[in-house]
């Protein structure tokens, strides 16, 4: 993926459902709850747009839903590193870059964030369930 970082404006947080995230901001608090992969690695792993996919396929395929957490890419830019996925975790997942990483002491909260969603396989399938979202929310 030949990503071009000038135009990016979010990037994104999937969380699993079971993370109980509030879908208000309002209700956010300061920080959530980090996950277990991000308290091991000292960052927050992210995703582009078009890695959510792979991502959901790779680390949340027996999700039947998650909540993705819509960051401004340009308020958080200074604290974000984009690094290669480390294929050794998953396997090669061609064409999609390198990821962004925030590093920001784990703090993602109600500062950071953007608009929640919740995600939902329809028909089993993440594929389908992204083009949906590509349509109404999601994007780049």
């Amino acid at each position: 993926m030949d990503l071009n970082r000038q135009s990016l404006n979010y990037v994104y947080k999937i969380s699993p459902s079971s993370a109980e995230t509030p879908l208000s901001l309002n209700e956010l608090p300061d920080r959530l709850p980090v996950s277990d992969i991000d308290q091991a690695s000292g960052f927050v792993h992210l995703s582009t747009s078009a890695q959510i996919l792979n991502t959901l396929k790779w680390f949340f395929k027996d999700q039947a839903s998650v909540y993705i957490l819509q960051i401004d890419y340009r308020k958080l830019e200074s604290q974000i590193r984009w690094e290669d996925p480390k294929a050794e975790v998953c396997g090669p997942r061609g064409g999609e870059g390198m990821f962004p990483h925030l590093y920001n002491g784990l703090k993602l909260g109600k500062d950071e964030i953007k608009r929640v969603e919740i995600l939902r396989k329809i028909d089993g399938e993440w594929d389908r369930a992204i083009r949906a979202a590509a349509q109404s929310w999601l994007e780049e």
